[in-house]
């Protein structure tokens, strides 16, 4: 999962694609870049880490021009210790051209034949982001045909990328000399938005918090399928290059991974949280009397809206328990399980007082390895609480996310193949209450009543773009980064709420 952005302006764009990738730093911390134009010339600078570490005074000066790209990359497979596999990737013909993806190509192997024996194209490393980028360099090269390049010859090119690729991607790319080109999949499973302001700029971006936190007032999503390109000028053509478009989001956009403070696809992130926390309550009343609940507290960050919305309906005192060190690494760059089970305690400390002889209802917002929620609740038990209950605002994890969401592989999954009972006995707390499925595509699906479906793959195993094989998970998750015992383990989910 990944974080982009690009900008056509009338004015230098490097301060406005910083700024938006630090409101975008929550979908990516593992790398950084940008890549400006000027007279036909890019201009980049990427490496590994947070955008604040990555971009120095200097590097900015490096990036003239008033059209850009930017990426925030979290790796899902290829080499997550590879500077090379830092976006944006360039080729040079035709045109010369730059691209940011977020997502995850499922046929990115076959592709990559494909490209050297048929299309006589060279990949350089494992990420299929560049495989993507020599697809759609190769149907570009294939409508223009030598000639001058117009917006119909993108739309061509991007609708035999739509035949060729599979998976989920949106994609902004900056072709030299003539303008910036956006589109996502014909599914629609991660998101794109675009907007403007008065001073001329055209920004597209992954979340409307990006927008809006730069100024821009959101214009519209970009469609399932579509295609827009902006010139130059600032002028934006579209045109829809899918045959069969369906906007089924990935839910767990809305359940974990998107700011609460963004709209996507026309649903409010806060808002479906507090849905999902309305739903929630039902399924606690129905296992735990509320009479039997002292406190309800979240496990910071993103769980709160759910669990304020749950003791509000319940009738039941809503506190902080848990206080986040905000200044410590990263649990998802610590390499093993050990050391992952110290760095909880290192990032939570407990605020003994709302636990000591109290029955506490702990609300996450999902439940993915349960290392973590193993530990959260020893912690809970070793500040007093007499029994601890733990709900999940989200169904249980039962299968891998092939969509650009780091998802371990089957076996590191907490819920595959076991009981609620099994899990609650691993967890080791008295009560362990999950979210249902179709309560949970119901409390999100309402707040759009245009949306074909959700993407809700780890949770009930349905993958919507109807390809996926039993085969094609197991080698997926075989390419995933950080997967291994002892290796370093770079999935955010590691450790639960990764907001800052």
């Amino acid at each position: 999962m990944c974080g982009i952005v690009g900008v056509v302006s009338n004015a230098p764009v490097n301060q406005l694609i910083y700024d938006t990738l630090l409101l975008l730093q929550h979908r990516g911390q593992d790398a950084a870049g940008i890549v400006t134009q000027q007279e036909r010339k890019f201009f980049m600078h990427k490496a590994k880490g947070m955008v604040r570490d990555v971009f120095r005074t200097r590097d900015m000066r490096s990036l003239p021009g008033n059209c850009g790209l930017g990426q925030v990359r979290y790796p899902t497979a290829g080499n997550a210790f590879s500077e090379e596999e830092a976006q944006p990737f360039y080729v040079n013909a035709p045109f010369g051209i730059v691209l940011v993806h977020n997502g995850n190509l499922t046929n990115a192997h076959a592709l990559k034949s494909e490209l050297f024996v048929t299309d006589h194209r060279h990949i350089n490393t494992e990420s299929d982001s560049e495989v993507l980028l020599n697809v759609l360099a190769h149907e570009i090269e294939r409508t223009t045909r030598g000639a001058d390049l117009q917006p119909q010859d993108l739309f061509d090119a991007v609708r035999n990328v739509h035949k060729r690729v599979k998976g989920s991607y949106a994609v902004i790319a900056l072709i030299a000399g003539h303008g910036v080109l956006a589109f996502r999949d014909p599914f629609g499973i991660r998101p794109l938005c675009m907007g403007r302001n008065d001073e001329g700029n055209v920004v597209v971006a992954s979340e409307s918090v990006a927008l809006e936190g730069t100024g821009h007032l959101f214009d519209r999503n970009v469609n399932p399928g579509e295609a827009v390109f902006i010139d130059l000028q600032g002028k934006v053509h579209a045109q829809q290059c899918a045959d069969a478009p369906s906007l089924n989001p990935c839910i767990f956009e809305f359940v974990y991974l998107a700011r609460p403070d963004s709209v996507m696809d026309g649903i409010s992130v806060y808002q479906a949280r507090l849905n999902l926390g309305e739903t929630l309550a039902k399924r606690v009343v129905s296992t735990v009397p509320p009479n039997e609940i002292d406190v309800v507290i979240p496990i910071p960050e993103s769980s709160r809206p759910s669990a304020a919305q749950l003791a509000q309906l319940l009738g039941l005192p809503y506190r902080e328990g848990f206080v986040k060190n905000r200044y410590v690494g990263r649990t998802f760059i610590m390499p093993g399980q050990a050391v992952r089970k110290k760095s909880v305690r290192q990032k939570l400390n407990v605020i003994a007082s709302e636990f000591k002889g109290r029955n506490v209802l702990l609300v996450d917002d999902s439940i993915v390895r349960g290392t973590t929620s193993r530990e959260i609740v020893q912690m809970a038990r070793d500040a007093g609480a007499r029994k601890v209950y733990m709900a999940s605002a989200a169904p249980p994890v039962r299968f891998p996310n092939v969509y650009g969401i780091d998802m371990p592989t089957p076996n590191e999954l907490v819920a595959h193949n076991r009981t609620v009972e099994e899990i609650r006995e691993i967890i080791g707390c008295d009560a362990l209450i999950y979210q249902d499925v179709d309560a949970m595509k119901k409390a999100i699906g309402s707040l759009n009543k245009n949306l074909a479906g959700f993407d809700a793959s780890c949770f009930d195993g349905v993958y919507v773009t109807g390809d996926i094989t039993d085969a094609d998970i197991t080698r997926l998750g075989a390419s995933r980064v950080g997967g291994e015992e002892g290796m370093e383990d770079n999935s955010r989910l590691a450790l639960p709420n990764h907001e800052n």
